[in-house]
């Protein structure tokens, strides 16, 4: 479960240097640290199983959720532009999010906040490769499959624990390990959560006139290259 979180951390780290590379806007940028953040946070997490380090993990979801809203529903603005308004709920959003939280103490309570972020997230990629980009529908519809697939194994290993774990025990230790439905949860939400940074980023280049292309690192692992708009 610890180690799991490499996922989350290395592939983003990537994007950002190639964003950068690419000069492309910043908010790309915070986009994959965000999700680096969340890694790393979930990693101090599971390698400490203290309180502290939980709130490392859980409270960057959301902080991280709220940069890829922003980004996505600003797919489609001038380039260097500033939606103050959007930039502002979002912060207060985070803000309420993170009070309440820390008081409340209750995990309902971040699921539903970070599952509603989720649910906007979707509504909006879905409308983008339904009705704007419909060539970019693979690239949308696998992210959304693939993070629902983390989703429900999570729910899996929640509800079936103790039970799952009273099977592992019956197992060679590779086989075990290979069933550790969390780590699953970690490998498949971290996978769909960069391919939706991919799918955004995409949307946007398109949007200014960059040319970008998918390209797979040793033929496994996508990565978006951009080059600029063709001079006239």
């Amino acid at each position: 479960n610890t180690v799991s979180n490499l996922i989350f951390i290395l592939p983003p780290i990537y994007g950002a240097i190639q964003t950068y590379k690419d000069g492309l806007e910043k908010r790309y940028l915070a986009a994959y640290l965000c999700l680096t953040a969340v890694g790393l946070g979930s990693w101090c997490f599971h390698m400490t199983l203290k309180y502290e380090m939980q709130l490392l993990d859980e409270l960057p979801m959301i902080y991280s959720c709220c940069v890829f809203v922003y980004c996505l529903y600003e797919c489609f603005k001038y380039k260097n532009t500033v939606n103050y308004p959007l930039l502002f709920l979002l912060i207060t959003y985070s803000f309420v999010v993170s009070i309440i939280y820390l008081n409340l103490k209750e995990p309902v309570f971040h699921q539903i906040m970070y599952g509603t972020l989720v649910s906007i997230i979707v509504l909006r990629s879905v409308y983008i490769v339904l009705w704007v980009y419909p060539w970019l529908r693979g690239l949308g519809y696998t992210s959304l499959t693939v993070f629902l697939m983390g989703f429900f194994l999570w729910n899996v290993d929640n509800i079936f624990c103790d039970k799952l774990r009273a099977l592992r025990e019956k197992m060679p230790p590779v086989v075990g390990a290979v069933t550790q439905f969390h780590a699953w949860w970690h490998i498949l939400t971290g996978l769909g959560s960069y391919l939706h940074i991919l799918l955004s980023l995409y949307t946007r280049t398109l949007f200014l006139k960059h040319r970008p292309k998918v390209k797979f690192v040793f033929g496994i692992w996508p990565v978006l290259l951009v080059e600029p708009p063709k001079k006239l």
